[in-house]
C-alpha cells in the first residue's frame, strides 16, 4: 500500500470514529447536536489524527489502541477552530469551503458547541475500551492533550495571536506564537501516540519531539503563505484575511521567499529527527512533505 493509500485509510478510520463519538442530531437538544456535528464532520485535512496514527505506526503501535487519541485530538482541533472563527476573535465567515459554525447556527450555538467538543474528548479517552486497563496511559494522553489546550498551548497562542494585530513581531516571537496555536496540539498528536508504545524510550522520544517541533513551524508558514497565494476557493477560507487583519505572520514580516526557505530548511530537519525509525516512519515522512506541499 502506498503512503497516500495508508493516509486515506487513517483517514478514513478517523472518520468513522468520530462519526460514531458524535451525539446523533436527532436527540435533544438537536440544534446543539447538530452543530456538534457540523463543526467536526465538515471535511478537513484530519492532518492531527493521521500524525497520531503514523507515529504509532513507526512505533509498532496497533491502530485500535490509537483510535481514542486521534479522534480526541480532532475534536479538540474542531473546537478550536469554531471559537477562531467568532466575531469576537477572527470573524471568518468560511471554514473548509463552507460557513462557519457560527454564521450557520449562531453564535451562541456555535459557542456551546465548542464547548461540549473539548469535554467529549477527554470522555472519549477515559471510557475508550483500547485503554480502559491502562490507567497510567490514560492519564499521561489526557495530561499531553489538556496542557496543549490551556494557556501555554494552542488558547495562549490565540491571545497572543491577537494582541500581536497591527504590531511587528521579530522571528524569536513570532515562532513562540506559531508553536503555541499550532504547535502544541501537533505535538501532543505525536507524543499522545508515541506514549502508546509499550518500548519507547528517551532518545526517540526527543527525536519525535525534534521532529514535531520543525513541523509545526513549517506549518503554519505554510499557511501563512497559502492565505497569500491561494484563493478562497482553493483554501476553503477567506484569502488575504491576514493582511487584512494586519496579523504578524512570516510572510509579512519576512517575505514569500524567505517564508518559503524557511518552511523548506524545517521540513529537511523535521525529516533528519526520525531517520532512525527506518521505513517504519515512511507515512510519517509523507505526511511531513505534504504539509510542507499542500496547496490548500
Amino acid at each position: 500500500m502506498s503512503p497516500k493509500e495508508r493516509i486515506q485509510e487513517y483517514r478514513a478510520r478517523v472518520e468513522e470514529m468520530l462519526d460514531s463519538c458524535l451525539p446523533d442530531a436527532t436527540l435533544p437538544p438537536d440544534r446543539l447536536h447538530s452543530a456538534m456535528r457540523y463543526a467536526v464532520l465538515g471535511g478537513g485535512k484530519r492532518l492531527r489524527p493521521t500524525l497520531v496514527y503514523a507515529t504509532g505506526e513507526a512505533l509498532s503501535v496497533h491502530p485500535a489502541v490509537l483510535d481514542a487519541p486521534a479522534a480526541a485530538v480532532e475534536l479538540l482541533h474542531a473546537y478550536s477552530l469554531v471559537h477562531d472563527d467568532l466575531p469576537a476573535m477572527d470573524d471568518d465567515d468560511l471554514r473548509r469551503g463552507r460557513p462557519t459554525t457560527h454564521r450557520e447556527y449562531g453564535v451562541a450555538t456555535a459557542i456551546l458547541a465548542a464547548d461540549a467538543l473539548q469535554p467529549l474528548a477527554f470522555k472519549l479517552l477515559s471510557a475508550h475500551p483500547a485503554l480502559l486497563n491502562r490507567p497510567a496511559l490514560q492519564i499521561k494522553i489526557i495530561r499531553t492533550l489538556a496542557d496543549a489546550c490551556g494557556s501555554n498551548g494552542m488558547t495562549g497562542g490565540q491571545a497572543i495571536d491577537l494582541a500581536s494585530e497591527g504590531r511587528q513581531l521579530d522571528a524569536a516571537e513570532l515562532e513562540h506564537m506559531y508553536r503555541l496555536k499550532t504547535g502544541r496540539l501537533l505535538r501532543a498528536s505525536v507524543i499522545s501516540a508515541a506514549y502508546c508504545a509499550d518500548d519507547i524510550n528517551g532518545q526517540a522520544l526527543n527525536d519525535l519531539e525534534r521532529f514535531i517541533d520543525a513541523l509545526g513551524l513549517a506549518f503554519q508558514i505554510r499557511d501563512d503563505i497559502l492565505d497569500v497565494e491561494g484563493s478562497t476557493e482553493q483554501i476553503g477560507k477567506q484569502a488575504g484575511a491576514d493582511a487584512a487583519m494586519r496579523k504578524a505572520t512570516y510572510p509579512a514580516l519576512f517575505g514569500l521567499e524567505s517564508a518559503r526557505e524557511r518552511a523548506d530548511d524545517l521540513l529537511a530537519r523535521a525529516l533528519t529527527a526520525i531517520e532512525q525509525f527506518g521505513q517504519e516512519a515512511n507515512i510519517l515522512r509523507a505526511v511531513a512533505e505534504y504539509v510542507v506541499q499542500r496547496e490548500a
